[in-house]
């Protein structure tokens, strides 16, 4: 049976089951529709996953990155005023020139100029990943901005899900990368950091080196950011140690208001510190068990310059 047929399969048994529960729960809807619909719709997933769960398809395990040594510093050991010693007739060599170290100043980088132009909301409520995929394939000019292509994208799915990607099935950021790569995009990789600030870092000296954006895995992995650019105290590129203070974010959910996580920002805001601290999270799904993510900080980031 194909992907397609399974999920149109369980969809019809979901919605079955659904029907039978809506005459029940008629009498319910006048009194809150909104929380009555939203309950439903969570059952009908369930459903979903009974009739016909993901597939357990194999992964590439997130790649966990660890810090960068500090730079190395000069070797203060040695005696300057002491000359080697040289043999008779031998002449001293001439000094080598120092080669002169960048200077460490505050860098503010962005990809864009206009973030509305490269921007699309999500569609739906569960269609962050898909959304923040669209914008990057966009960014790579991979794809458009338009309804239909997110459709077409979120229609994808069953060529990409798998249980060990998401135990909900539908999108992680696995399918992520897998659909970047059947749209022609490739080289993104999905990365698990210990800390926020190492996180930021490379995902930081990854815009810099190759001018393509990064997608975090925020709300605690139920969300999708798609950062293009950022804000530190030095070139990460040129200093390993620099401090990532913020970045540039186009966030799918917006203009929605999160109950739990409030207002979404406009596309290219700038998300500082305390936003990144409240928003980018360490991975705790609820579902269940992810070994390779949890408890870390989640990240698709490329390792190919933008193809655009």
């Amino acid at each position: 049976m194909t992907h397609r047929s399974r999920r149109l399969r369980r969809r019809t048994v979901a919605a079955s089951v659904l029907t039978l529960g809506l005459l029940v729960a008629v009498s319910a809807v006048a009194v809150n529709a909104f929380e009555l619909r939203d309950k439903l719709s969570n059952l009908e997933r369930k459903i979903e996953l009974l009739v016909d769960p993901p597939p357990d398809r194999v992964i590439a395990a997130a790649v966990r990155v660890t810090p960068e040594p500090e730079e190395v510093e000069e070797d203060l050991t040695a005696d300057p005023t002491v000359a080697p010693s040289l043999a008779a007739g031998e002449t001293a060599p001439p000094a080598p020139t120092a080669t002169p170290r960048p200077q460490k100043v505050k860098v503010d980088v962005n990809l864009l100029k206009k973030p509305d132009k490269w921007f699309i909301s999500q569609l739906d409520k569960e269609s962050c990943a898909v959304a923040g995929t669209q914008m990057v394939l966009a960014l790579h000019g991979k794809g458009d901005l338009s309804e239909s292509f997110q459709h077409q994208l979120e229609r994808r799915i069953d060529e990409w899900e798998s249980r060990r990607d998401s135990l909900n099935g539908g999108w992680g950021p696995s399918a992520i990368v897998n659909a970047l790569e059947a749209y022609g995009v490739h080289g993104y990789e999905v990365r698990a950091y210990d800390t926020r600030g190492l996180a930021l870092r490379d995902a930081a000296r990854s815009i810099s080196k190759y001018h393509a954006p990064v997608i975090l895995l925020s709300w605690r992995g139920a969300h999708t950011w798609v950062m293009t650019g950022y804000r530190a105290d030095g070139d990460p590129l040129a200093f390993k140690s620099a401090k990532v203070s913020g970045a540039y974010i186009l966030d799918p959910w917006y203009p929605r208001v999160s109950t739990i996580w409030g207002a979404s920002d406009r596309p290219g805001t700038y998300q500082d510190a305390a936003e990144m601290r409240r928003n980018y999270l360490p991975w705790k799904r609820p579902e269940g068990h992810y070994p390779d993510r949890d408890g870390l900080f989640i990240a698709v980031v490329p390792t190919q310059a933008l193809n655009r």
